[in-house]
């Protein structure tokens, strides 16, 4: 899956805080809040509710990939 650039503004300490937990697990920042932002979509259960739409209604880039 086609990943999706954005910007995203924390405040200073919030930042420090996932520089030193990425460091700490040797992770970049980006790579730590793919993790928490993916882990936190599984623990409410929606992940699955995501993959299950996307199956359902799959982008043209996706449908080409599977041809």
């Amino acid at each position: 899956m086609p990943k999706k650039k954005f910007v995203l503004r924390v405040n200073e300490t919030t930042m420090k805080a996932v520089e030193k937990w990425a460091a700490d697990e040797f992770r970049s920042v980006n790579g730590q809040l793919e993790w928490i932002i993916t882990k936190a979509l599984k623990e409410a259960r929606r992940l699955k509710k995501i993959e299950a739409e996307e199956a359902k209604n799959p982008s043209p880039k996706e449908e080409d990939k599977e041809e």
